[in-house]
């Protein structure tokens, strides 16, 4: 007999949609984010020491370093914040 309500699953995690769950991990890496997305913004501003003469390269360099920071503060605020919602 079809039902026309949703099947209730377990609330862990099941191995066959998730195969890392067996051996016990199951997450991500969101410190090792963080440093990757700081050293990618320090790189981008290093890149702007060299011989070039046009400073559009400059603006873009220095755009994509700003939103990387940006990102990265909205993400700390978020993360602090989360155990209050």
């Amino acid at each position: 007999m079809a039902s026309s309500e949703l099947e209730k699953r377990p609330a862990g995690v099941d191995p066959q949609d998730e195969p890392s769950a067996e051996w016990g991990w199951h997450g991500t890496f969101p410190k090792a984010t963080r440093i990757a997305g700081w050293l990618t913004a320090i790189a981008l501003l290093l890149m702007l020491i060299g011989n070039h003469r046009g400073h559009i390269e400059d603006i873009y360099l220095i755009g994509v370093a700003a939103l990387i920071v940006i990102a990265l503060i909205w993400d700390r605020i978020r993360s602090r914040t989360a155990w209050r919602r």
